[in-house]
């Protein structure tokens, strides 16, 4: 059971980074995995970068706090297990 919640959380993390990645390169947003991408990782990032008070920065940090966030939940589950 640790080894899947474990495999989840890391995969949720790798499709943040990947999206971040995604974002100093060019690329279609149209593209069919790029928009899944986008998709999935949105469900994470949207209320996060909602409820940061600057939403005209210049760098998105939305991110980079949904990684230490995943990372804060798994470490929880984990111990809980």
């Amino acid at each position: 059971m640790r080894w899947v919640i474990n495999n989840i959380f890391q995969l949720i993390q790798l499709l943040i980074l990947a999206r971040v990645i995604l974002s100093w390169i060019s690329h279609d947003p149209y593209n069919y995995y790029i928009r899944t991408l986008y998709d999935l990782t949105d469900i994470i990032l949207k209320p996060i970068r909602e409820f940061l008070p600057f939403h005209n920065a210049p760098f998105d940090v939305s991110p980079i706090i949904a990684i230490f966030i995943i990372d804060f939940v798994k470490n929880i589950l984990l111990n809980l297990i």
